[in-house]
């Protein structure tokens, strides 16, 4: 059971579905190393019910709230305003009450690029980005900051190819033209492999030495991954990349350090959780 006061922040993070969740241990976890009275619930909300759920967020005071897939480009026309850097990628992943206006912003970027400069240096790799999603916006943001060059490839080509419009990306194109390119690192925002042993592209389309990021966190090792490990390239899960780009929404809420291994640690544990329980 969660303790809470009349004077607790409530905070949260709206998604469909949920129960793969692990940011509310994340983010918990931060509260109680910072000392910050506050509780991060799960809101599990249908894209039809989104604006709602923002009017709901309103009128109970929530004070940050993190938007995950599917809603983080239908989201900005229910905020109040954008910062600079959710204005340029088209998606919002934080949404930060400041006074009585909500305020969108986007860390994935940030997260994506930590993820893999843990890894090796992004300046004038060659990579390619799986998905046009609004989690894929901030990961070709965050790819072109670090100077980058970067094609995108979706399922929609028209919806790859207006991200690269939009962003100043370097190419677009369907999944299966992975065959035919020359990559130093891919990145898959698709959420294939969340719910199934499946992967977005073939094994053979890997190169060996290739840095692959998969943005799916459960499970932990994804066709996509045990592929990539297979053909010699170095297999990177989701779980920096979510556990950074919390530490930044929690920063930029509370304007402290965020405990990032407090954070790691929550999410390992609640990993394990999932697993002892047979959750799936």
């Amino acid at each position: 059971m969660i303790a809470a006061a009349a004077s607790t922040a409530l905070c949260g993070v709206v998604l469909h579905p949920a129960g793969h969740t692990r940011s509310p241990a994340m983010h918990r976890a931060a509260y109680a190393a910072l000392g910050i009275d506050a509780v991060y619930l799960a809101f599990d909300v249908l894209p039809e019910r989104l604006g709602d759920a923002i009017r709901g967020a309103r009128a109970l005071g929530i004070r940050q709230l993190s938007v995950s897939i599917p809603h983080k480009e239908a989201v900005i026309p229910l905020v109040d305003s954008l910062d600079e850097t959710a204005r340029k990628i088209g998606a919002v992943n934080t949404i930060v009450r400041e006074g009585e206006r909500l305020v969108g912003s986007n860390t994935d970027w940030i997260g994506a690029v930590r993820a893999l400069e843990r890894e090796r240096p992004l300046a004038g790799a060659r990579a390619v980005v799986l998905g046009a999603g609004g989690a894929a916006r901030g990961v070709v943001y965050g790819l072109l900051e670090r100077s980058a060059n970067v094609v995108v490839l979706n399922r929609s080509v028209a919806r790859a190819e207006a991200l690269v419009r939009e962003l100043g990306a370097h190419g677009a194109g369907a999944l299966e033209d992975v065959a035919s390119q020359r990559f130093d690192v891919l990145v898959n925002t698709t959420s294939v492999g969340l719910r199934s042993d499946e992967s977005p592209i073939a094994a053979a389309a890997i190169p060996p030495g290739a840095l692959v990021m998969d943005a799916v966190y459960d499970p932990e090792r994804t066709r996509l991954l045990r592929d990539a490990e297979a053909r010699g390239a170095r297999p990177l899960g989701g779980k920096w990349m979510l556990v950074l780009q919390a530490a930044e929404q929690v920063r930029l809420w509370t304007g402290l350090a965020p405990p990032v291994e407090a954070m790691a640690d929550a999410f390992d544990a609640a990993g394990l959780a999932r697993s002892e329980s047979g959750s799936s």
